[in-house]
């Protein structure tokens, strides 16, 4: 009887050690891959884009903005002040609504405005029928105000699933993530943000930042981050220039779902 006991914990903890295992190989192939393979989706033209493949030392400031009205303008200073001409900024519908005088501030600028879709919700989270709207309200107050319609999308919290990239599509819009974080919404400190930037930064590279009033350090980051990138050789472009460079490469899309699949399929369950 103790030896039948012994057999069956022994063949749990190996069970559990392979499907450990399992979850861990799955885990460092998105590590892993995450660079080089292509995006997961159905449709070829479904895709959520996260740099470019270039060897040219170009890369695109995006900064996203949903509340506040206090930290654009400073930003907006600094790159005035930085003679930085190009950069992508993704506007909430709601808050350009609220702050039309910000929007023609930034429009005024030379900067390229995408869409931050209309409330600031995980849309992954939302039947298509409430995508679709999200989507195209956001589209049309954002048409209104700024004279152009916009074909950029980065969505709320970079949150998607494969619905969300389909409609974005069907509904003519490129989605926009980013390689580099910069985690300024957590004030961590302007030489953690700058290093974060900095040190990870690479050609056809987009890099994540906000002019929301959540961030208080960004103003303050943002200059010596230019100075920095250019010392390295880098041009600011606008994400819409990166798309014009050959080879546009994204990040697999992958979602609990599926990662979950691939630790069951690792497994054999």
């Amino acid at each position: 009887m103790n030896n039948f006991f012994y057999v069956l914990n022994g063949k749990k903890i190996k069970r559990f050690l392979f499907v450990f295992a399992a979850a861990l190989f799955a885990v460092g192939v998105i590590y892993v891959e995450k660079g080089n393979i292509t995006v997961f989706s159905e449709e070829s033209n479904t895709s959520a884009i996260y740099s470019i493949s270039t060897d040219k030392k170009i890369i695109a400031l995006t900064f996203d903005i949903s509340w506040g009205d206090t930290r654009t303008e400073p930003i907006l200073q600094v790159l005035k002040d930085k003679d930085v001409k190009k950069a992508t900024f993704f506007l909430s519908s709601p808050w350009s609504k609220s702050h039309p005088e910000i929007v023609k501030a930034i429009q005024q600028q030379g900067f390229e405005i995408g869409s931050h879709g209309h409330k600031h919700v995980n849309y992954s989270e939302l039947d298509e029928e409430e995508i679709k709207r999200q989507i195209t309200t956001a589209h049309s107050i954002l048409t209104d105000l700024t004279g152009k319609s916009p074909s950029l999308l980065r969505l709320p919290n970079g949150d998607f699933d494969k619905r969300v990239l389909k409609i974005a599509s069907n509904l003519g819009y490129k989605v926009i993530q980013w390689d580099t974080d910069s985690q300024d919404w957590m004030n961590k400190g302007v030489d953690t943000i700058v290093n974060r930037v900095v040190s990870k930064a690479h050609p056809g590279d987009i890099v994540l930042m906000h002019a929301s009033d959540s961030v208080k350090q960004t103003h303050e980051a943002l200059p010596v981050i230019i100075d920095e990138l250019r010392k390295k050789g880098y041009e600011f472009v606008t994400v819409s220039d990166l798309l014009q460079e050959a080879g546009v490469k994204g990040v697999q899309v992958r979602d609990q779902a599926w990662i979950q699949e691939q630790i069951n399929t690792a497994a054999g369950m």
